[in-house]
């Protein structure tokens, strides 16, 4: 809804954190430099997603989400669960939902040797994307990125470093305090909303904005997506709309005024109202970035707000 003066609301959508606390803190603080503080302190902010692994203060990140209702009461926050949060929560426990863990690995059994699955305490309970999130791969190089792997295909060492375990140690399972695991277990796979305004070359529009991290699946039904997704069923091996690449890029053809925004994609994408905000990738040289509605202004961590 607009207020009295007609003055649209703003939206925040925040891209892919990916364990950097210092990169969050000035993302935020230039976010409240541009924009004005009655707008600021009463917009709707859109995490994307991918809070954890690469970087080197997950916990942080967390404590700093955490602590965002309480500090801005006139906010609205949304957390987005990424396909990295999904595999830290498969891992610690914290997924929705029952599920049968080995029904989750079946399909994808013949990758677990080259993967290097977690085969420690616990793995027996373990969906198979936290087990692929705690294991060691075999490749040592990522060729896609370009960079070394961290550990894991997610690059997860740091993750347990930072909590003070050793990459691959069930320890891990001790270590993060309940109030990281249940706001792991309260992530969202999908957020919407109705009558958010957008600028764009023929004057101010109003849409629907649907948010999921990766993106919604070319060629199947919007509605039974999102029923899916706001269901949060743990009892598929992955989800596609949190981790594909290709098959989620675009705008699905049925979606007519609707803004889609995603992270995931270590792209910054605007096409239309297809918007894929994740400059950063996780890559410590490169920025985090939001975007800001209805303006579509980028505002990033680098950006000198002075």
């Amino acid at each position: 809804m607009t207020d009295p003066g007609n003055k649209p609301r703003t939206i925040i959508c925040a891209g892919d954190i990916h364990g950097y606390l210092t990169k969050l803190l000035n993302l935020w603080s230039n976010l409240q430099s541009h924009i004005d503080p009655e707008s600021f302190n009463t917009a709707t902010v859109i995490f994307l997603g991918d809070y954890c692994d690469r970087g080197p203060d997950t916990p942080k990140v967390i404590d700093f989400l955490i602590s965002l209702p309480k500090r801005y009461p006139n906010q609205q926050h949304v957390f987005l669960s990424g396909n990295h949060d999904f595999a830290f929560a498969g891992f610690v426990g914290a997924l929705p939902g029952e599920f049968e863990a080995k029904e989750t690995w079946q399909e994808y059994a013949d990758n677990e040797e080259r993967e290097g699955w977690f085969k420690g305490e616990g793995y027996e309970r373990m969906h198979l994307q936290g087990r692929r999130w705690g294991g060691w791969i075999k490749a040592k190089f990522n060729s896609v990125k370009g960079i070394a792997y961290k550990g894991s295909i997610y690059d997860a060492a740091p993750t347990f470093e930072s909590y003070g375990v050793s990459h691959g140690s069930p320890d891990l399972i001790k270590a993060v305090p309940d109030d990281h695991k249940k706001f792991l277990a309260e992530m969202v796979w999908v957020h919407e909303e109705d009558d958010v305004c957008i600028e764009t070359q023929e004057g101010v529009k109003h849409c629907k904005l649907i948010a999921v991290h990766a993106g919604l699946e070319r060629g199947k039904n919007v509605r039974e997506q999102l029923e899916f997704l706001k269901a949060r069923d743990a009892r598929v091996p992955k989800v596609t709309d949190l981790s594909g690449r290709k098959d989620v890029w675009d705008m699905p053809k049925e979606l007519t005024d609707t803004i889609v925004v995603s992270g995931h994609h270590g792209k910054l994408h605007i096409e239309g109202l297809r918007l894929i905000i994740d400059e950063g990738g996780g890559l410590e040289g490169n920025p985090v970035a939001a975007i800001v509605l209805p303006s579509m202004k980028i505002v990033r961590d680098i950006d000198n707000s002075s």
